[in-house]
């Protein structure tokens, strides 16, 4: 009998990706051009359905349990996702995507999550300015209740391990904006996702609520994922262990990223949505593991209807930004209010990805439906209180590539994998830093709690969807991108990394101690 490999021997990069240790950035250029390639597509084994046939889903609103307290349980639930099937996944509270979390901008709230799922867990919520005990570090584990030591895991010394339940507090001291909340734990981001694991989370305030954008059944939460789906109706996914309890990582040939053929909004396939012929405020988000996605709206005689960027990542940006194409990478949130006043009613408006190939390249359709009166506007002033750092007190490098390390290749910050144990950044809090990232393929990179704002790419202006607060960028292929951010908010221990999620599982992390 083989003997079981050690995480660091799972965490190898065979093929294609080996080159790209061996000849750096201009191979890794060649080799990933689109977004859409960096990964493996996974091929559904049943009958899809036809596109712009079943409705859209709206995720439900969680009911506060009390003042400032919810409650969530994580267990299995049948849901159906293609149209009379029941697949199996892993849910926050029973639905896929889970419960969306309404709250309001200073007004501190606590979710508490009750993992009844067989292997841990931890959540974290992404976008929030959270203490460390509540950001989700992947090794402070909420256990299952018959869970048994020593299976897989990393040695943390500092690691916070709780039994079935685990209270996570939220001070929302930030700027209004869409968050997501995901499971999180040490190795088995990519597929736990893939599994069900994510929800949405929005933080609003009176200032915003005042501009006049579109609102109420009007502003429609969009979570874009991709999946598919093995002959019996289950989620396929690459796994080396199917029970995620013990061996991470995925087949060689899915080690760059996993996408699927089918595409899904908020967990339904190619969806329709009947609408106004009125403004639509769009919040978008893509909670696909790897794929990217070049977003247009385009209606039946081939007019790109304009996407009026209003918000970012981490919230609304100065001014609106108009956009004909715009371009979302993994855990990338985008605002955006789409006019269908011009369109004949009746007609079809399609929301396509142009680095789509097949029927990956559409995403939903809005149908509209009547005429109507539109109240909304979207104002040339929406915030006024973005940071405008301008001194930092350092300048850091950061490569993230393809490298090698013990037992093979993997997935690397600086040419080392994550290790929990170890110290990588330490950073005063308040300091103010500029961080230059360069990628070998593509990596959009993820801040747990700083926002930042981008400086450049490649060394010239950022690119027009770049603006606003981030907290997630999404480099090219031999790309260099300048980010600068300040440290504040909370001390301890956070992260940054990869938010392709198998890149993160691959060691594509770094610890972040801001002291």
């Amino acid at each position: 009998m083989r003997e079981q490999p050690t995480r660091r021997q799972v965490l190898r990069l065979g093929g294609a990706f080996g080159l790209l240790a061996a000849a750096g950035l201009s191979t890794a250029a060649a080799l990933s051009r689109r977004p859409a390639l960096t990964g493996a597509e996974l091929r559904s084994a049943v009958p899809l359905p036809a596109a712009f046939q079943v409705p859209l889903p709206l995720p439900k609103v969680l009911a506060p349990v009390g003042p400032g307290r919810y409650e969530i349980t994580q267990r299995v639930a049948e849901v159906e996702i293609l149209p009379g099937i029941r697949t199996p996944m892993w849910t926050y509270d029973g639905t896929f995507p889970g419960p969306t979390i309404e709250s309001r901008r200073g007004r501190p709230i606590t979710v508490t999550h009750r993992n009844e799922l067989p292997v841990p867990t931890v959540v974290h919520l992404h976008g929030g300015r959270t203490p460390a005990d509540s950001d989700g570090y992947p090794t402070d584990l909420v256990l299952p209740a018959d869970w048994v030591a020593g299976h897989h895991a990393m040695p943390d010394p500092r690691a916070v391990r709780t039994r079935l339940t685990r209270g996570y507090t939220f001070p929302l001291d930030q700027r209004p904006a869409l968050l997501w909340y995901h499971d999180h734990r040490m190795d088995f981001t990519a597929p736990a996702i893939w599994r069900g694991l994510a929800g949405l989370h929005v933080v609003r305030d009176d200032a915003e609520e005042a501009l006049g954008l579109p609102s109420g059944p009007r502003e429609l939460p969009l979570m874009l994922a991709d999946r598919a789906f093995a002959a019996d109706g289950t989620l396929d996914y690459p796994s080396l262990d199917a029970t995620l309890r013990e061996r991470p990582g995925v087949r060689n040939s899915f080690l760059g990223g996993v996408l699927g053929d089918v595409i899904l909004v908020n967990g339904a396939p190619w969806p329709v949505h009947e609408v106004d012929a009125a403004r639509y405020r769009l919040r978008l988000l893509n909670a696909s593991n790897a794929r990217h996605y070049e977003l247009e709206a385009v209606a039946e005689d081939g007019r790109r209807l304009p996407l009026v960027q209003v918000g970012a990542d981490q919230g609304l940006l100065a001014a609106p930004v108009t956009h004909l194409s715009l371009p979302v990478g993994p855990a990338e949130r985008y605002d955006v209010v789409v006019g269908f006043a011009g369109v004949p009613v009746g007609s079809l408006v399609r929301l396509v990805n142009r680095l789509g190939t097949g029927r990956t390249a559409e995403v939903m359709a809005f149908r509209v439906a009547r005429r109507a009166r539109d109240d909304s506007r979207v104002p040339p002033v929406l915030s006024r209180d973005l940071p405008s750092w301008d001194r930092a007190v350092r300048v850091r490098d950061f490569s993230f590539r393809a490298g090698r390390m013990t037992g093979g290749h993997g997935w690397l910050i600086d040419g080392r994998p994550f290790d929990p144990a170890r110290a990588d950044v330490t950073v005063a809090l308040g300091d103010v830093e500029v961080w230059r990232l360069v990628a070998d393929v593509h990596h959009p990179v993820h801040l747990h709690l700083a926002g930042f704002r981008v400086l450049s790419r490649g060394g010239r202006a950022p690119l027009p969807h770049d603006g606003g607060l981030k907290d997630t960028v999404s480099l090219r292929p031999g790309e260099a991108v300048e980010i600068i951010t300040r440290f504040d908010g909370h001390r301890g221990r956070y992260l940054f990394h990869c938010h392709n999620a198998e890149h993160e599982d691959l060691g594509m992390m770094a610890n972040l101690e801001i002291i």
